[in-house]
């Protein structure tokens, strides 16, 4: 009698845990950018791609309703920096400091020392 007793004390705890949440869902889109972050300071990956796919992670994030993480935009202006596209850059850094406004004073480094790029 203990043994089905426990078994089924088991198949309930084993019901109940399936049905527990998984968790917190993250509040940011992080798609992609963890690995354009790692191949950007690897120096292994092409700036053009990294654009490219940030920007589609902000289009994917966009698609299901999410804000993108912290210092995408930022990593986005200094891709677009480093290729010369510096008006872009420019945007990304001001995007960043816009929903991130503790950014305020790195996005303000970043323009200042980046003023001098040629397009």
């Amino acid at each position: 009698m203990k043994g089905l007793q426990l078994s089924a004390a088991l198949i309930a705890a084993g019901v109940l845990a399936g049905c527990a949440p998984k968790g917190p869902e993250p509040i940011y889109y992080w798609g992609d950018y963890q690995q354009q972050i790692y191949s950007y300071y690897k120096k292994d990956s092409d700036p053009q791609k990294q654009i490219e796919a940030l920007n589609l992670d902000i289009e994917k994030a966009k698609s299901v309703n999410k804000p993108v993480a912290p210092g995408l935009h930022a990593q986005l202006g200094l891709l677009y920096a480093k290729t010369g596209a510096t008006d872009k850059a420019f945007g990304q850094f001001a995007t960043e400091k816009q929903l991130f406004p503790e950014s305020a004073p790195y996005m303000d480094f970043l323009m200042k020392k980046k003023q001098g790029v040629a397009q």
